[in-house]
């Protein structure tokens, strides 16, 4: 665990999202974990484990159909979870910042790059004109564009995918937040851009000892990025602890299975094993309680017809599961 009062306290959450005529999804359930100013944690798992509506649902964006039935945030000792709309906005004008997967739906493509950080500027801080334009600028050359001040007056699709990510850097610096949540921020992207806007985003926390969450699928990404790694399955946190540790000797099945699906430099394309069965339909009504269960060779049925609970195996290393490895 981290300190004692980390920046983020995440508790018990757990959530669901309402359909008509059908029963809910269960999309979180009991989901606990801390980071620390300054700390990079990775949150990774196969896509509908439940990474980016912890991300959506740690900054108050969680779509209309979707209700947390318990749990506590807390950013800066300030509570997320039924906190007001102007609560939340503060928060992520002032403490919380995203940075989305697809940056060309998350830029405004009609409006210059320079005057949409320009926006966010001056929404969050009283600035004349002049003042902010040099900011946005400035903001431009700190994320690694070249010619600022000429690339202000672009449009985002004049711009290739790892500018326009830049630009969304950018933007969620220019509040200068304590928190940055990084949703899968290198899709779509080629490798040497991949690392550049790594490297940027480690800058930028180092720099301004910003917490950074970073949602990501590419384990080898989490490995070589992040100090701990927060491994989900099917909406619980299954797994949780230092890089080295959680790749070194993982308890929890379900991480071993995906640390084996891993490409590693070496290791033959023919090594690698795919984890087996599929993340359980979230809206089945016989859900079992133990979501790994049926995926799992190690599993125990009359232990795993109780839900886990994430207990600590040793000194910082916390895991979910009633046989672990």
């Amino acid at each position: 665990m981290s300190a004692a009062f980390p920046l983020l306290q995440v508790r018990d959450l757990s959530l669901r999202f309402h359909r008509r005529g059908r029963s809910p999804v269960q999309a979180l359930q009991g989901v606990s974990f801390d980071l620390a100013a300054g700390q990079t944690l990775a949150l990774v798992g196969e896509s509908g484990s439940g990474k980016s509506v912890t991300a959506l649902a740690l900054a108050g964006l969680l779509d209309p159909a979707a209700e947390v039935t318990c749990g506590s945030v807390r950013l800066n000792g300030i509570e997320l979870i039924g906190a007001s709309a102007k609560t939340l906005q503060v928060v992520r004008r002032n403490e919380l910042a995203l940075v989305f997967q697809n940056p060309r739906r998350a830029l405004n493509p009609i409006r210059r790059v320079g005057q949409q950080i320009e926006d966010a500027l001056q929404a969050r801080r009283a600035r004349t004109s002049r003042e902010a334009h040099a900011r946005a600028v400035e903001l431009l050359a700190q994320v690694g564009i070249a010619e600022p001040a000429a690339r202000w007056h672009a449009y985002p699709w004049e711009l290739s995918g790892g500018m326009c990510q830049r630009v969304m850097i950018a933007l969620a610096l220019s509040g200068e937040p304590t928190l940055l949540i990084a949703d899968e921020p290198t899709t779509g992207l080629d490798t040497s851009t991949q690392a550049a806007v790594m490297d940027l985003i480690a800058a930028q926390a180092h720099q301004r000892g910003m917490a950074t969450l970073l949602i990501t699928h590419d384990l080898a990404l989490a490995s070589g990025r992040c100090e701990r790694v927060a491994v989900m399955h099917a909406g619980h946190l299954v797994e949780d602890a230092a890089t080295g540790t959680l790749f070194g000797v993982p308890a929890h099945p379900y991480s071993q299975h995906l640390i084996r699906a891993t490409p590693r430099n070496g290791l033959p394309l023919a090594a690698l094993q795919a984890v087996p069965g599929q993340v359980p339909d979230l809206g089945r009504e016989d859900l079992p309680a133990c979501r790994f269960a049926e995926r799992c060779e190690r599993h125990v049925a009359n232990l795993c017809e109780r839900v886990p609970k994430l207990d600590t195996l040793a000194p910082g290393h916390r895991v979910a599961c009633w046989n672990p490895l």
